[in-house]
Formats: structure tokens, sequence, C-alpha cells
């Protein structure tokens, strides 16, 4: 029962958790967006206090709960797992292995320093959330999507907008391909070893696994009962019961209840661990000392309180009239990335980003990009090629579980400003063409441009001027502006966002 309970649990939690990333009207988030919010590493960047203390407790009475059945990596990593356990000769393919203590406690210390000193690039990559979010929003998303499209397509031609076609398109070759090696390592490691990424890669599991050895319930032995067949072992996708010795290494145990499901002689329990002898449920040590073990938790409850192979594009033929064929913008060189509104500042965002994707696919302008810059490797910026940043659009802001992009209203949002235009002269369709233009004029929300006669142009045709200090950065003269393939005028972002 107990297996059936946490397998339904987990199935939702995915099904749910995958729906977030894919879902592109944000009819989903207000109601199931704090499942985002419960992950452990945003927790922790976000300082969301109640989150964690709940995650701790939850760890402390009932062992690593999150790991099978809340953490969405995890999960799939179950999934491929069973699906390879059904393969001839595979259903009982596990057994008992110690603990790789060096490589768990090295990159576990690794992850810690990266915190300390924000280097977000590094805890990116071992956030297991923000991988599975690279994975559901560059290699699902477009699947979705495309499917979406199909069947917007079809409704159309039943006089039907029930559904209604979406941009697909590679947002981030690196992220893509991060994406495909996260895909691989994972899967392979849970195909052939189950939770090995779990228990040896995985800072989350380790963080977690030590505060499991002192968990409340936990499975154990009744010795009296046991026949010592070994199924029990066979069983465990942690690889962490010695059924020869009738102990659980509880640090690396993710609570998937195999073990008790296995034995038909019902020797091994989900009981409580305290009050009970140490004979009817021993815990095999994992090769580091107590004193290691000790200074790790410490450290561990220190951060605690601290803190898109080608998706298919379907691209609109744009065409002027109908007579000339239009090339697609390219992207400016700006000095510094446009980050999106309730950010506060290039600064404060880098830090506390962890790159998950959640907001790039709930953007519905298609302004979020993950960044191929180094410094800010797969973190979300803004370029207004496909759209640009609405004055009543706060989405990102919403969806956030780091707490990076903080909640504003749209009220507050017309008052922020993240960049500031750049005119681009010899781009400009009224010098080079010599043809009147006024379209980043007629399109500014704000009134940031007007239009003034330049001396040089015989004084018939009028230039825009900028002024900056209305200028939210929203990118609408980026985007609407005619010229091709470097839009005129461009937005750089501001180091710190201000009030206008």
């Amino acid at each position: 029962m107990l297996k059936k309970i946490r397998t339904i649990a987990a199935s939702v939690v995915l099904t749910v958790m995958t729906l977030l990333f894919l879902d592109f009207t944000g009819v989903l988030h207000p109601w199931f967006g704090w499942l985002a919010n419960i992950q452990l590493v945003p927790a922790i960047l976000a300082v969301n206090v109640i989150a964690l203390i709940f995650l701790v407790l939850l760890t402390f009475f009932f062992g690593r709960i999150y790991c099978s059945a809340i953490c969405p990596l995890g999960i799939v990593q179950d999934g491929i797992s069973n699906i390879s356990g059904r393969r001839k000769g595979y259903k009982d393919r596990f057994r008992f292995s110690k603990a790789v203590s060096w490589l768990r406690y090295s990159i576990f210390a690794l992850f810690v320093v990266a915190l300390l000193v924000g280097a977000s690039v590094i805890v990116s990559l071992l956030d297991p959330y923000a991988g599975f979010g690279r994975i559901a929003s560059d290699l699902l998303a477009p699947i979705y999507r495309t499917g979406n499209n199909i069947l917007a397509s079809l409704s159309e031609s039943l006089n039907s907008y029930v559904f209604y076609s979406v941009d697909v398109w590679i947002k981030s070759k690196v992220t893509l391909i991060v994406a495909v090696l996260t895909v691989e390592v994972v899967g392979v490691l849970a195909w052939l070893h189950g939770r090995t990424y779990c228990n040896t890669i995985c800072p989350v599991g380790t963080l977690l696994g030590f505060i499991s050895r002192f968990s409340f319930y936990k499975p154990a032995f009744d010795a009296t009962k046991c026949t010592e067949c070994g199924m029990c072992e066979k069983g465990c996708k942690a690889s962490c019961l010695d059924s020869a010795h009738k102990a659980i290494d509880y640090s690396r145990c993710v609570n998937c209840f195999n073990c008790i499901e296995s034995c038909k002689f019902g020797a091994v329990n989900f009981v409580q661990a305290y009050g009970k002898t140490k004979e009817s449920h021993p815990e095999v040590a994992d090769g580091s000392s107590g004193v290691a073990r000790r200074n790790a938790l410490t450290i561990a409850w220190g951060i605690l309180a601290a803190r898109t192979l080608k998706a298919q594009q379907i691209s609109l033929v744009n065409l002027d009239g109908g007579l000339a064929e239009l090339q697609d913008k390219k992207v400016p060189v700006r000095k510094m990335s446009v980050v999106c509104p309730g950010a506060k500042g290039l600064d404060n965002f880098t830090k506390n980003c962890s790159a998950c994707q959640l907001c790039v696919s709930s953007c519905p302008n298609n302004v979020l990009r993950p960044s191929s810059d180094l410094a800010t490797l797969m973190q979300p910026e803004m370029s207004f090629e496909r759209g640009y940043c609405r004055p009543e659009c706060v989405e990102c802001s919403l969806v956030c579980p780091t707490n990076s992009i903080q909640k504003i209203t749209p009220q507050e949002k017309t008052a922020i400003s993240i960049g500031h235009v750049v005119w681009i002269r010899d781009n400009c369709v009224v010098v080079r063409d010599k043809l009147q233009c006024n379209s980043c004029q007629r399109r500014c929300p704000t009134e940031a441009i007007s239009l003034v006669v330049d001396p040089e142009l015989d004084g018939k045709l009028k230039i825009p001027a900028i002024d900056n200090g209305k200028c939210t950065g929203c990118g609408a003269c980026e985007y609407y502006c005619p010229a091709r393939p470097f839009s005129a005028i461009f937005v750089e972002g501001n180091v710190r966002h201000h009030t206008i």
C-alpha cells in the first residue's frame, strides 16, 4: 500500500510539474505553482523559510520522501528504471553497493561553494529541478506546441478557435545541448543502476541524506521473520540495502518501498526508528567518519540558513504587401543584458536565478530566451525579435520560484526602467532609404520617442529623438522597427533597474 500511495503521488506531481513548463496559457500556475516553490534549491535561493522548514521536517520524520515523490527528476529516474526492469533478466538487477562517499561529498562541497560565491552556472547544472526544467522546456515543449498547432489548424478548418497557433523555435542551442546531455547521463544511469544519480551526483540527495539518517520513520528489518532470500536487496533501486547483514544505508534510501513490497515474509517494514534496538534495524556506514558526517551536516544547515537535434520550427513567411519577402531580424550585440522587471538588476538576478526555464516557458510574448554568455549561462534574458515586453504582462514575476524575479503588478511594472534605447543612425530607413518612418515613435507606450527634423536630410525628413528618462526598456520600438536584418533602434539593459 505504501508503494502504491507513493507511486500515485509521484505520478501526479510529475504530470503537474511537466504541464507547468508546457502550459503557454498561464492558467495552471495560479493553482499548482506552489510545487515549484517547494523544490529545495529554489527554496534556498529564495530564502523561502516556510518551504525549507517543511522539507526538513518531512525528511526528518519520513526520510527522503522529497526525492521519491516531489523531485521531478527523481521521479523520472524511477520511471526509466521501472521500464528497464521489465526487460528479461533485468528485474532483479540491483545489488548492494557501498556509497562512493568521496564523490558525493566533493560534488556537494562544490555546490556549497558555488552557492556562497554566486556561481550560478554550477548551481544550475547541479540543481535537479533546473535540470528537469531544461528537459521539459527545450525537449518536450516544442513537441507539445507542435501538437497544439496541428489541433489549431484542424479546429480552424472547422471554424472553431478553441486552439490557437504559437511559435515553435529553438530558444538556445546551448540549453538544448545541456538538456540532451542531462537526459543521456540521468537516463543511462537510471536504466542501468536505478538511483545512482540521486545518491552519487545530486547535491540535494546528499543534503537530504544527512537528515534522513535521523528520520523518525524508516524501513527496517525484523530479523525474526527474515529468511535471507535476498529479494529485498534485488528490488532496492538505491542499492543501499544489504540483506546479508540486514542493514540499510539510510543516507541513500529514497523510501521507494520496493523492499517492503518485495518481501513476502513481512521482514521489512516502515517503522518507528527511535526506541528500537540497534539489532532491529542496523544502519551500514557509507565509508565516511562520524566527524566528517557531522561537519557535512553542519555545512548543510549553514546553506539552509544563508540562503533547445533541432526542434521543428514553424516559420511564417513574412511578406510586404505580398510582394517582397522580409528578412528575419538578428539579435543586436548588447553591452548589457536586459532582464525582467522585478529582477532589480543584473547582479541581483544572476546571483539568485537557477536557470530552471520556467519563466522562459511561460513568457507569452516570446521575449525571454536562455543566455549563451558564460557568466549568465542558460539564465533568461530579453531580446525583442519576436515580440516586446507588454506593459500589462507580469507572468515571469508570478512563476519564478527563486524570487530572483520578484512579484510585481502591471501598475508597478509601468514605472520600472529595465533598459534604455540606443539609435543606430546608419541602420535607420529614414537615413538609409530616405523614407519617412514613425514606427518607433508611434509604438512607444511611454512617449519616450519623438521625431525631430534632421538638418542633414535637407530638413524634410524627421529622425527619432529619445528621452531615456521616460524609457522603460520594453523593446516595442526595437520589435516594430522595419529595418532589417538589424533594427535601427535597440534596448541596452540597465545594470540597476530604477523607477521613472
